[in-house]
C-alpha cells in the first residue's frame, strides 16, 4: 500500500514537473530571444542559451520607445486604484459581513450579478460617457471606476472577514468607545492584512497587464500605459521583424509583475487557506 502511494505521488510529481516545463517554455524563449542578435533568432535547432549573448536589445528599445512614460502611467493607475479601491472594497466587505441592514443579502446578490455582464456590453456607453466628460486620452477612465472597489475583491474580503473577525472582538471595541470607522481601521484592517496583500498582488497584475481599457481611451504615446506602448512598438518605433527588441521590451514590462508576485506569494496561501477553512 505504501509503495503504491509512493508510485502515485511520483507520477504526479513527474506530470507536474513536465507541465511546469511546458508552461515556462514561452517565458524562457522570450528571455533567450531578448539576448540574441537578429540573425540568430530563427536558428535551427533553437539556441536556448544565446551565443553570442548581447544586452544591446534592452538599450536599443529603451532609447527608441518612451518606455519610461509607459512605466509612469501604469504606476500612476496601479497605485491610485489599489490604494483607494482596496480600502473602499474592504469597507464594503466589512459592512456586508458584520452589519445588519435592510435588503443586505439582496443588495449583495445584485452586486454579484453584475459580474455576469460582459465588458463588451458596457464598453460603448462608458466611452460615450467619458467622452462627454472630456476624459478621453487621459488616465481618468482607467482610474475613477476602480476607486469604488471591485465586486470580486469585495466578495473575497467578505468571506475572509466572516471567518477571521470574531463578532465578540467588534463588540469589545464598541464597549471601549470605538466608533464604526475606528473599529474598522483598528480591529478589522490589521486582521485582514493577508487578504489585502493577496488582492493587492492580484490587482497589480490585472491592472498592469490591462490592454483593452488603455487601448480604447489613450491615444497619445506619452500617455499610454506600458502594455499598449509595447503593442504599438512594431508600427511606431522599431522594425516589425525586430523580435529581439520586442522580447526585450516584454521582459522589461514583465519584471514588476514577477517581483510583486514573489513578494506576495505567501499571502496568497495564507489568505486562501483561512478563507477556505473558516469562510
Amino acid at each position: 500500500m505504501v509503495k503504491q502511494r509512493r508510485l502515485i505521488h511520483s507520477m504526479i510529481y513527474i506530470l507536474l514537473l513536465a507541465g511546469s516545463f511546458i508552461m515556462l517554455g514561452p517565458l524562457v524563449w522570450t528571455l533567450s530571444t531578448s539576448l540574441k542578435s537578429q540573425q540568430h533568432v530563427f536558428d535551427i535547432p533553437p539556441q536556448w542559451i544565446p551565443d553570442p549573448l548581447t544586452w544591446l536589445n534592452y538599450k536599443d528599445v529603451w532609447a527608441k520607445a518612451p518606455l519610461l512614460y509607459g512605466f509612469m502611467n501604469s504606476a500612476i493607475v496601479v497605485v491610485t486604484v489599489l490604494t483607494i479601491g482596496l480600502f473602499v472594497a474592504a469597507m464594503a466587505a466589512y459592512a456586508f459581513s458584520k452589519f445588519d441592514f435592510p435588503f443586505k443579502e439582496g443588495i449583495f446578490m445584485a452586486l454579484l450579478g453584475t459580474m455576469m455582464i460582459p465588458y463588451s456590453v458596457v464598453m460603448i456607453p462608458q466611452y460615450i460617457g467619458f467622452s462627454e466628460l472630456g476624459w478621453v486620452d487621459t488616465l481618468l477612465p482607467l482610474i475613477v471606476p476602480g476607486l469604488f472597489g471591485n465586486i470580486v475583491t469585495i466578495f473575497f474580503f467578505r468571506q475572509f472577514m466572516q471567518g477571521s473577525i470574531p463578532t465578540d472582538l467588534i463588540d469589545a471595541a464598541k464597549i471601549d468607545g470605538c466608533g464604526y470607522f475606528r473599529t474598522f481601521t483598528t480591529v478589522a484592517l490589521p486582521i485582514v492584512k493577508p487578504a489585502i496583500a493577496a488582492q493587492a498582488a492580484l490587482g497589480f497584475m490585472g491592472i498592469w497587464n490591462d490592454f483593452m481599457g488603455p487601448l480604447i481611451y489613450l491615444h497619445t504615446p506619452e500617455r499610454q500605459t506600458i502594455q499598449v506602448l509595447i503593442a504599438s512598438m512594431q508600427s511606431n518605433y522599431i522594425s516589425t521583424s525586430n523580435y529581439p527588441s520586442l522580447m526585450a521590451a516584454s521582459i522589461v514590462a514583465l519584471l514588476p509583475v514577477v517581483i510583486v508576485f514573489f513578494m506576495a506569494q505567501r499571502y496568497f496561501i495564507e489568505s486562501l487557506a483561512i478563507t477556505g477553512i473558516k469562510g
